[in-house]
């Protein structure tokens, strides 16, 4: 299998769980709670703020591979 589909798929994936983590440890420290039973305002804006991390932290991913992507000089 082709190595650079690899490397976007794990990379991919480690920047959006990073990101989500990373939402869901900002949303506990100011008050909310993604995990908690029920629908309340908070667990909805704790769901919201994980959803966001997980997403900024997929584009931080692609953004490092498309940077990394430029720096190699080309190959012959």
């Amino acid at each position: 299998m082709n190595k650079s589909l690899w490397i976007e798929g794990l990379s991919d994936a480690i920047g959006f769980v990073g990101g989500a983590l990373l939402g869901a440890a900002i949303a506990k420290v100011i008050g909310l709670d993604p995990l908690a039973p029920g629908y309340e305002t908070a667990t909805i804006f704790g769901i919201v703020l994980v959803g966001l991390g997980g997403g900024m932290g997929l584009q931080l991913a692609r953004r490092w591979r498309a940077a990394s992507r430029n720096k190699k000089p080309p190959e012959n």
